[in-house]
C-alpha cells in the first residue's frame, strides 16, 4: 500500500486528495495522512504565484516532516484581483521522489463584499463567513459551495487539479 502525505488537517482538502488519487488509479490501494505543513506565504495569498509557491513549500514541508511516503501532496487557494474583479482558486502541487506534478483549479468571481474584506486583509475563509452567517465554511463546503448552492463545493473544485496534477504520474512514459 503506497503511502500518500497530505499537507494539510483540513478534512476538505484530504477529501479532494483521497479522491483524485482514487479516480486516477483504481486498481491502487493508498494510505493517506494529514500534517500540518507551513506554507511559507501569507494566510491569504493575494496572487497566482504566491498562491502555487504556497502549494509547492507544503509539499516539501510535508515531506521534510515524513520522508517515507511515495506522494506528498500540497494544497493552497489563493484569490488574484484583475482589475478589480477578484478571482478565487486553488493550486495543487505533489511529489513523489522521482516525479512532480502540479495544477490550477478554476477560478470564479468574489462577491464585491466578500472581495472588499478580503482586500482589507481578511481570509477568504472568514470573509464568507462574515457575508454568509457560516462559521468555518473554508473546511465544508467553501466559497465555491456558498456560491452554487453546492453545485460544486470545495472538494470537488481541488479533486479535478488533483487529477490534473496525477497526469504524469499515470503516462510516466510521456513525461519523463
Amino acid at each position: 500500500m503506497k503511502k500518500v502525505v497530505v499537507a494539510s488537517s483540513n478534512p476538505v482538502k484530504l477529501k479532494a486528495v483521497q479522491n483524485g488519487f482514487q479516480r486516477m488509479f483504481p486498481d491502487e490501494q493508498f494510505d493517506y495522512h494529514a500534517v500540518s505543513a507551513n506554507s511559507g506565504v501569507s494566510d491569504q495569498p493575494l496572487t497566482d504565484a504566491e498562491t502555487l509557491a504556497g502549494a509547492c513549500q507544503r509539499v516539501e514541508n510535508a515531506r521534510a516532516q515524513t520522508p517515507g511516503a511515495d506522494f506528498w501532496v500540497g494544497l493552497e487557494g489563493g484569490v488574484e484581483d484583475l482589475g478589480g474583479e477578484m478571482t478565487a482558486f486553488a493550486w495543487v502541487a505533489l511529489r513523489s521522489n522521482e516525479r512532480r506534478g502540479k495544477a490550477r483549479t478554476g477560478a470564479f468571481s468574489l462577491p464585491p463584499k466578500v472581495a472588499e474584506l478580503v482586500r482589507q486583509g481578511v481570509e477568504l475563509g472568514k470573509a464568507d463567513d462574515l457575508v454568509f452567517g457560516r462559521t468555518d465554511s473554508k473546511r465544508e463546503n467553501g466559497a465555491i459551495g456558498l456560491l452554487t448552492g453546492d453545485v460544486i463545493e470545495r472538494a470537488d473544485l481541488y479533486e479535478h487539479a488533483v487529477i490534473l496534477a496525477l497526469v504524469g504520474f499515470r503516462n510516466p512514459e510521456l513525461y519523463p
